[in-house]
């Protein structure tokens, strides 16, 4: 079947015998509001990933069961293609493309997983920001993602970065501009100005999308109650190193520093940079990409704490940043 054809509407007895009857040992991964499932579709064969979002008919299920068929048409090689979906009762199925590899953040965090190099980690960076220009600039219209982080990028069988998971996407057109929407997203990633205006608009993915090249460069999770606290908020323990002029003291130790420092240094200040708690001082995703292919460079680097001590807010939030180490989700 072309892919001019999905997203195809399936019954739910194909999901169910894709997956075996949802059985456990099926699971690929677990989320907020729902679960990940490996499957086999009956008739073609085709290996695929079923997500199950549940919830009492929530308002966030129906929007997004009314972008479904908007979502499913987006097609990039950096993005996790949407196949189909299916509703049943208070559950709504999604079909993605089944990414061998599994989630980056497996494959950074845990010990049992090789080690990805220096540069596949690049390449993977440089795939998603082209696969969040294409959200921003090149579709019919601007898909906002809102859920930027390690564990929503998905790895092929060449470890090509593919962003996946769209359950908290908005769309709206390029003449227009972002409405104002509930807070969501995961906690260590949203951007400080979402959670005073509600706006939802292409700078928050890239506020998100510095702290996944951070996480990327560091080796480390946005949040880290258990190290000493100067070091527990990792976007505020990169930007003090810099300020030291010892910046690659951030570089993951898994590397054995093995990496090429211009790059390294490169990723940490544009994760930075991309970080600023006002969003008109963050670059566009355009230039973010150009930057990553050294076309332009680097603007900048915001080397103020967005407030003192290590239980670090941000200015005139009131929202602690020490302890966003759980998602928001509907």
């Amino acid at each position: 079947m072309g892919d001019e054809y999905w997203p195809h509407r399936f019954d739910y007895k194909d999901f169910y015998i894709a997956t075996k009857g949802f059985k456990e040992d099926q699971v690929l991964g677990s989320g907020g509001f729902g679960q990940v499932y490996k499957g086999v579709l009956p008739v073609t064969g085709q290996e695929v990933a079923v997500k199950s979002i549940f919830g009492e008919s929530t308002e966030a299920l129906k929007e997004f069961i009314a972008e479904v068929p908007s979502l499913g048409r987006l097609q990039h090689r950096n993005l996790v293609q949407i196949r189909g979906y299916c509703r049943r009762r208070a559950k709504l199925f999604i079909l993605y493309d089944f990414m061998p590899n599994g989630s980056l953040d497996k494959m950074i965090f845990e010990k049992t997983k090789s080690v990805l190099t220096w540069a596949q980690r690049y390449r993977i960076l440089r795939d998603v920001a082209a696969g969040l220009l294409y959200l921003d600039e090149d579709w019919e219209q601007v898909v906002v993602h809102r859920d930027i982080k390690s564990s929503n990028v998905l790895l092929d069988s060449e470890l090509n970065g593919k962003l996946g998971d769209f359950g908290l996407a908005r769309l709206y057109e390029h003449t227009g501009e972002a409405h104002t929407t509930r807070v969501v997203g995961t906690l260590g990633y949203i951007a400080p100005e979402l959670i005073n205006t509600g706006k939802a608009d292409p700078s928050v993915d890239v506020f998100s999308y510095g702290i996944l090249m951070l996480e990327v460069g560091c080796g480390r999770r946005p949040v880290e109650p258990s190290l000493d606290a100067s070091q527990i908020v990792m976007v505020e323990w990169v930007r003090k190193l810099h300020a030291k002029g010892r910046l690659t003291d951030a570089a993951d130790p898994n590397l054995g520093g093995e990496y090429v420092e211009d790059e390294m240094e490169k990723v940490l200040k544009l994760g930075l940079v991309c970080c600023n708690p006002q969003p008109e001082a963050r670059p566009a995703i355009r230039q973010v990409l150009q930057i990553i292919e050294g076309e332009v460079c680097l603007p900048p680097v915001y080397l103020h704490e967005m407030s003192g001590g290590s239980n670090s807010s941000y200015p005139s939030t009131g929202v602690s940043y020490a302890s966003t180490s759980k998602s928001i989700e509907p």
